[in-house]
C-alpha cells in the first residue's frame, strides 16, 4: 500500500520507519527544510528518549486519558523504543529519574539514526512541503477509502494517511496546529489545546528577586483554595525561580498535572525549602545556628540555611526586624521563620505561552480515535500519531515515548483487518 506520512518530528519519523518496515512505499512529507525540528531542541537538545521505569509508573505519568495508551505501549513500550535506538547503533544511557538519553548527549544523533533508517527503507521524504489539505474518496464498490493530500506542489494520493503533525508548542519548529485543521475537516472533534510542562507565573514581585535561583532538594505544593486548601499536587526536587514566576523539573511536571484549574483561579504554590526536617528538627537547626551566630544580626546568620538570595524574602516574609542580633530573637519569632522555611507560599496566576511550553494539551478527540490501531473512527485509513492527539504525559521522556508508541502502533496497523 502507499503510505503518506505528514510531518517528519518524532512521530512522523518513527511512522514512516515502521511503514515501511512492514512492507508499504512511503513517502513522508515536511514543511520545514529539515527533520525533527522540535527533537533538536528536547531535553535542552540532549532528546531524552524515554523513560527507563517499570510500566506501572510509565502507565502512571501519562496524565490525559492514559487508558487509552494501554494498548500502544503493550505494543511498543520503553524497552522496544531503548531496544530500537540501540540497533540502529544508537549508543544510550540512564541517568537520575531513569531518563533516557543518547550516550552522546546529542539530539541530532538521534534525527540522524533516524533519517539514515529511512533512506535505507526507501522512504521519500519531500521537505518544504506545507500540505493544504486532505480529501477523501471511496473506491468504485463503496468499500476502501482513499486520500489525497493536497499540497502546493500538487496532489498526492495514497491509501492511507497517518498525520504526525505535532500541536502547537514551540511553533517556530513548525508545530502550528495543521494536523487540528486536517482532522476537523475529516469531522474530527478538537478538544481545546492550551499550554502544558510550562513554566508557571506567580503574583508579587519576590520571584523577579530571585530570577535565576535554582533551588534544590525542595518539595513543591499546589493547593486549591476554592476547595479548603485541597493538595493537588506533591513533590520534592528541582525548581527555578524567573523573571516572574518559576520553572523547573518539579514546575513542568505540575502544570501537566493541575492543567487547566491554572485558568480557573484560587491555586497556592506553597515551597518547602527543608523537607528532609520536620518542624521540630528544623527548629532545633534554626536555634542551633543562632547560637553560633549569637553577635549577629539575623540577615547575617542565615547563611547556612538558605541561599544568600533567599535570605531577605524569607526575613521578610517572618516581619522581624532583618537587623535584629540572633540572640534576642524570641522562641515565637523562631517559630515564625520556621514556619516560612517550610511553607514559602505564593499565588498562581497562570502559566506560560505555546512558546514556551514543552508539549500542547488538548487536540483530536481519543473518542473518534481506535487506541489499538490510531486508525480514525470517522474515515478508514486514515490515522494519527503523537502530539497531535489529547494525551499527555509529565516531564522525563514519557511524551516522547507517547510518539513512539503511537506511530509504531498506526504504522503497523495499515492494511490489516482489525
Amino acid at each position: 500500500m502507499k503510505v503518506i506520512v505528514i510531518g517528519a518530528g518524532a512521530a512522523g519519523m518513527f511512522a514512516a520507519i515502521w511503514a515501511a518496515r512492514s512492507g508499504h512505499s512511503v513517502v513522508c512529507l515536511e514543511k520545514n527544510e529539515k527533520a525533527g525540528k522540535k527533537l533538536f531542541i528536547t531535553g535542552k537538545g540532549r532528546c531524552n528518549l524515554t523513560n527507563a521505569c517499570d510500566n506501572e509508573e510509565l502507565f502512571d505519568s501519562i496524565i490525559e486519558n492514559p487508558k487509552f495508551m494501554y494498548s500502544a505501549l503493550r505494543k511498543f513500550d520503553n524497552k522496544n523504543t531503548i531496544e530500537f535506538f540501540n540497533n540502529l547503533g544508537l549508543k544510550t544511557k540512564i541517568e537520575r529519574g531513569n531518563r533516557v538519553f543518547p550516550e552522546s548527549d546529542h539530539s541530532s544523533d538521534v534525527i540522524k539514526v533516524l533519517e539514515e533508517e529511512m533512506k535505507r527503507l526507501g522512504v521519500r521524504l519531500f521537505f518544504n512541503t506545507l500540505v493544504q489539505s486532505i480529501t477523501t474518496k471511496i473506491d468504485e464498490e463503496g468499500k476502501e477509502v482513499f486520500s489525497s493530500v493536497k499540497t502546493k506542489k500538487g496532489n498526492i494520493e495514497a491509501d492511507a494517511v497517518i498525520i504526525a503533525t505535532g500541536g502547537v508548542s514551540y511553533p517556530v519548529t513548525g508545530s502550528t496546529g495543521d494536523g487540528h485543521k486536517f482532522a476537523k475537516s475529516l469531522g474530527h472533534k478538537i478538544i481545546p489545546v492550551f499550554p502544558s510542562l510550562v513554566p508557571v507565573i506567580l503574583m508579587g514581585g519576590e520571584p523577579k528577586e530571585l530570577e535565576g535561583l535554582s533551588l534544590k532538594n525542595v518539595n513543591v505544593a499546589v493547593t486549591d483554595e476554592k476547595k479548603g486548601g485541597k493538595e493537588l499536587y506533591s513533590k520534592q526536587g528541582e525548581m527555578l525561580f524567573t523573571r516572574n514566576g518559576v520553572s523547573g523539573p518539579l514546575i513542568l511536571t505540575l502544570t501537566s498535572v493541575i492543567g487547566r484549574k491554572v485558568s480557573e483561579g484560587g491555586l497556592k504554590l506553597h515551597i518547602d525549602l527543608k523537607p528532609a526536617l520536620d518542624e521540630k528538627k528544623l527548629d532545633e537547626r534554626v536555634l542551633r545556628d543562632f547560637e553560633e551566630e549569637k553577635n549577629k544580626n539575623l540577615e547575617n546568620a542565615m547563611g547556612g540555611l538558605l541561599p544568600q538570595r533567599l535570605i531577605n524574602v524569607v526575613i521578610k516574609r517572618t516581619g522581624i526586624d532583618a537587623a535584629k542580633k540572633v540572640n534576642s530573637i524570641s522562641k515565637q519569632e523562631r517559630e515564625k521563620i520556621v514556619s516560612v522555611l517550610k511553607d514559602l507560599d505564593f499565588e498562581i496566576t497562570g502559566y506560560g505561552t505555546l512558546n514556551e511550553a514543552i508539549i500542547t494539551r488538548g487536540g483530536v478527540s481519543i473518542k473518534e480515535i481506535n487506541p489499538s490501531t490510531m486508525e480514525s473512527k470517522k474515515v478508514k485509513n486514515v490515522y494519527f500519531a503523537g502530539e497531535v492527539m489529547d494525551v499527555d504525559a509529565v516531564t522525563g521522556g514519557f511524551n516522547l515515548q507517547i510518539a513512539w508508541s503511537t506511530a509504531f502502533t498506526a504504522a503497523t496497523s495499515i492494511g490489516k483487518t482489525q
